[in-house]
């Protein structure tokens, strides 16, 4: 009896693709922003958050507090009233000031369009780095966040124990001028579709090519 595949063809990736590009044409960051660095005080925010949060919030803060001179002049306490509807709020606060001070220092008040750089900043880690760097600078990058890691290891994009071990495989696996598409796909097909408890296999547009899928069904016949 053959072997079940653990991984997705290279072929039958790009087809995975295609079909979540037709299925979500409209698929991109979802966090409001107007500049590189309200991207980059979104994403902080939007750990263990919901994007839609995250903008409820930030609509008021970016309205008063546009700019990172701006930031500087709030302290940690008024910060926190801003954001206490987030989760983690107080330590993002923390974060979020801190690294104001670094931009301001450091970096002329300008986000870094590096990685290396990028990850320097208090609070920021691979992923909220490659959103910034994929959404406000246009820089190929695939930021995996809980969707983009629960989707890719479950449909056969990556066989991976670890976030980053999926980003290497996702980075070999599909085209560098598709990276940031699909990660944008990726997480629409996870909270629209792909959900983490219970997927709605039943009107997925992959549901051919999907792994986890075509294992159910496998184990169903025998």
């Amino acid at each position: 009896m053959p072997r079940f595949p653990s991984r997705l063809t290279k072929k039958e990736v790009i087809q995975v693709l295609e079909i979540l590009n037709v299925t979500y044409p409209e698929a991109k960051c979802e966090l409001n922003f107007n500049t590189p660095f309200q991207l980059l005080i979104a994403t902080v925010l939007s750990a263990q958050t919901t994007d839609k949060k995250v903008n409820e919030v930030t609509s008021k803060l970016f309205k008063e507090y546009p700019t990172v001179e701006d930031f500087i002049t709030l302290e940690q306490r008024q910060l926190e009233e801003y954001i206490r509807q987030i989760g983690l709020y107080r330590n993002k606060a923390k974060n979020i000031l801190a690294l104001c001070r670094m931009l301001i220092n450091e970096y002329e008040g300008k986000v870094p369009d590096k990685l290396e750089e990028l990850v320097k900043l208090p609070g920021v880690g691979r992923k909220t780095a490659n959103v910034v760097l994929s959404n406000a600078f246009g820089v190929p990058a695939i930021a995996v966040d809980t969707h983009v890691f629960r989707v890719s290891n479950r449909i056969g994009l990556a066989k991976a124990d670890t976030v980053e071990e999926t980003e290497d495989q996702l980075q070999k696996r599909i085209p560098k001028r598709f990276w940031s598409k699909a990660h944008h796909l990726l997480i629409w097909h996870g909270r629209r579709t792909c959900a983490a408890r219970h997927p709605k296999c039943e009107v997925c547009s992959i549901e051919e090519l999907c792994l986890y899928n075509r294992k159910n069904k496998k184990n169903k016949a025998e």
